[in-house]
């Protein structure tokens, strides 16, 4: 886990000129989608834990549709950053540009996979629990897609199928990624943003730009660095359930697209 969360960080570091400002871009957009459901909501910043006692229906309404906003975009994310991992794996390191580049990422049947996992953890996210396993198994349908070079249905099962090997190993690192990523953002996006609103003499308008703003900022980052744990565990699970590495060690894979699978 170590190893991957390591990889994962690397991934980021070398192409986040490129991972970060489409990752900013989408989480800003996030909070402009869930601004209309927090108003409706009726979440109290100077009040949290009594909103949720008054309005917990409603608040978990925006809670399962942030939920599925986040599959999305780390589902979009995980498009360029599976790109520039396979490309690393290979040593073909790809400029910032090319890993952005719509050739290579797919972008109708990137958007359609994102798509389904947003609908599908939603969907979960309404039954409690299984939001883990949405989240989970629809993680690495757009790996699958951009490394495998699969048709879009069968990177949905080949997603599955990936994060459910080995006992559910993929599954349970992707989660285990997210929680601790969830509680960085709720200590930095949400805490620290309520504990200024309460420090600082500022209105309530001043108040509720100033948390979005800080959800956004650290939400940028964990997108990011989801996506990219997303990938390289693609790529690693690859590794240790199909002999990924050696195939490419002996030369087996030789060819324009050597990762691509082809049965």
């Amino acid at each position: 886990m170590g190893e991957l969360l390591d990889a994962a960080l690397l991934l980021l570091r070398v192409h986040a000129a490129a991972l970060l400002p489409v990752a900013g871009a989408l989480a800003v957009t996030e909070q402009l989608v869930l601004a209309p459901l927090l108003d409706w909501s009726e979440v109290l910043l100077n009040d949290p834990v009594r909103a949720f006692e008054e309005e917990f229906d409603r608040i978990w309404v925006v809670l399962c549709v942030g939920a599925g906003c986040e599959a999305v975009i780390i589902a979009l994310l995980a498009a360029p950053a599976s790109r520039a991992a396979g490309a690393l794996l290979l040593d073909r390191r790809l400029s910032n540009r090319a890993v952005l580049a719509p050739r290579g990422l797919r972008p109708v049947a990137t958007v359609a996979l994102a798509l389904f996992a947003g609908v599908f953890v939603t969907a979960g996210s309404f039954a409690g629990p299984f939001w883990a396993v949405g989240f989970g198994f629809s993680a690495l349908a757009v790996p699958a897609l951009i490394v495998d070079r699969v048709n879009p249905l069968r990177a949905i099962g080949r997603g599955f199928g990936l994060a459910s090997r080995s006992g559910g190993r993929g599954l349970w690192i992707l989660l285990l990624g997210y929680l601790t990523w969830w509680l960085i953002r709720m200590l930095v996006g949400t805490a620290g943003g309520l504990l200024l609103a309460q420090l600082v003499p500022i209105d309530r308008d001043s108040a509720a730009v100033l948390l979005t703003g800080m959800r956004a900022a650290v939400n940028t980052l964990a997108y990011a660095s989801l996506a990219c744990l997303a990938a390289t565990l693609h790529l690693e699970t690859r590794f240790r359930t199909e002999g990924l590495d050696i195939a490419l060690g002996r030369g087996h894979v030789a060819g324009a697209d050597p990762l691509a699978v082809r049965r």
